[in-house]
């Protein structure tokens, strides 16, 4: 994944979307990844992924069998 700091993406915002397009780019704040941007598509694409997940039921074992 395409990396910019938060100056470079304040400075460069244009090549910043245009990265975007193409593939998700994480903006770093402090050297760690703090946001990713990606185009609308692909959040899309993602979002209905996550919608068709099936939900598992967690249970928490409390030392029986």
């Amino acid at each position: 994944m395409r990396k910019f700091s938060s100056a470079g993406a304040k400075n460069h915002f244009g090549v910043l979307i245009d990265a975007a397009r193409i593939a998700p780019v994480a903006v770093t704040k402090y050297d760690k990844p703090f946001v990713v941007i990606m185009a609308v598509e692909e959040y899309e694409r993602v979002m209905a992924l996550v919608e068709m997940a099936p939900v598992r039921k967690i249970t928490q074992s409390r030392g029986s069998k």
